[in-house]
């Protein structure tokens, strides 16, 4: 029987309406976008439903009821999320849900560990938003990104890993007899070790498009996507660091042409990765240039990118059937500052096991330095992890054991 779908009513340039969106796209609810500016009768329908009022977004569910200018938590909240464990205390949480982290809640809950697992957005990472993954072994013909996660998520569950989303950890405070507290807007749950699998975040251009584009013409990993795009005419990178020249050189394998789009005066990558830019055919870099928007078609895949020369203000629409975005990583660590050893960019710094300068807390995955952000990688690394782990439970208990 078929249902109403949730309706998300907003406009392109209401920063509440991306975040919304956003946040629907991450926890996979599928909804219609209906875009006051393209559909002005709709705003008919706003005032009615707001009391005279015009807000967005306003959100309908299927049930008729609707929500005006919701945070995150009234969305968590509404569609049903799991936000509050049901133990005050386990052997390890894993701060973060994605690949590194979901691995190492099984490995331990398999052997009988008690395990919370918190995301602050999906369970799967970012791995949940990939588009199609080809390079993960046990999947000769690819596997969509939301279909791995939740092939992940069903595995950690069926041996009694708990799961909280929507939920961030605001801190992580060691104890005098060498557990932890970890402090969530949901409470404060106690655990004898903790496992940081964060990950990193890919700045975004923030420019009109790229969110509702994600893992549809907009990427963020060569290596993961690149081969969706052989034989493309033109695929664009944005960033002209070494990130990008590499990743734009490597392009070049699939793609006909690769064009570079570096926002500053030059581009800053070693004079290396510049003279085999500049030297490659099939290549070209614009410097001064800025992204003003990535445009879709009627399917919601990338057409073009705009693009602006930032001494003329000139726009012009750039065709492309794919862009990739390299402007930096930003670990998601900003919780941990003062607790652990993070390098100068924020990464958590850790030994051959995985051990943080805390005892009892490891790191796993994207967030940990010298991590090669890979999938297969952060789940080798939770396996990893998770035997150090298993290590560290055994050596506190047998302490334990002789104190008493």
């Amino acid at each position: 029987m078929e249902t109403t779908p949730l309706l998300v009513i907003g406009a392109s340039w209401c920063p509440d309406c991306r975040r919304a969106k956003t946040f629907l796209g991450d926890h996979h609810v599928a909804y219609e976008w209906i875009d006051l500016d393209v559909h002005p009768e709709q705003r008919a329908r706003v005032e009615e439903l707001n009391g005279g009022a015009r807000v967005i977004p306003t959100i309908i569910f299927p049930d008729g009821s609707h929500l005006a200018e919701p945070s995150n938590d009234e969305l968590a909240d509404k569609i049903g999320l799991v936000r509050r464990a049901r133990r005050a205390s386990y052997d390890v949480i894993a701060v973060g849900g994605g690949p590194a982290g979901l691995t190492t809640a099984l490995y331990l809950a398999r052997e009988g560990a008690s395990v919370l697992v918190v995301e602050k957005s999906a369970a799967g990472g970012q791995v949940g938003v990939t588009e199609r993954l080809e390079n993960y072994p046990g999947f000769p013909d690819g596997v969509a990104g939301q279909e791995l996660a939740g092939r992940i998520r069903r595995q950690v569950e069926r041996f009694g890993v708990e799961i909280l989303e929507a939920v961030g950890v605001t801190g992580i405070d060691r104890r005098e007899d060498g557990t932890f507290d970890v402090v969530t807007p949901a409470g404060t749950y106690r655990a004898r070790a903790v496992v940081v699998a964060t990950g990193s975040t890919y700045r975004r251009t923030s420019a009109e498009g790229e969110a509702e584009l994600i893992g549809a013409g907009v990427h963020f990993c060569a290596t993961c996507d690149g081969p969706f795009y052989q034989d493309a005419d033109e695929v664009v990178v944005v960033g002209g660091g070494n990130s990008g020249l590499e990743e734009g050189l490597y392009l070049t394998q699939f793609a006909q042409h690769v064009t570079v789009v570096e926002y500053a005066e030059a581009l800053t990558a070693s004079r290396l990765a510049q003279d085999q830019v500049a030297a490659h055919p099939r290549m070209d870099a614009l410097t001064a240039t800025a992204v003003a928007a990535f445009e879709g078609d009627a399917s919601g895949k990338l057409t073009a990118v705009v693009l602006e020369d930032r001494a003329t203000g000139e726009r012009r629409r750039h065709p492309a059937a794919a862009a990739f975005v390299f402007i930096g990583l930003d670990p998601n660590t900003g919780f941990l500052r003062g607790v652990v050893d993070l390098d100068e960019d924020g990464f958590v710094v850790s030994d051959d096991q995985l051990a943080t300068s805390v005892p009892g807390l490891f790191v796993a995955g994207d967030v940990r330095r010298g991590s090669t952000k890979q999938l297969a990688a952060a789940a080798g690394e939770g396996a990893t992890v998770a035997l150090a782990v298993r290590h560290h439970l055994e050596r506190a208990t047998a302490t334990a054991a002789v104190v008493a």
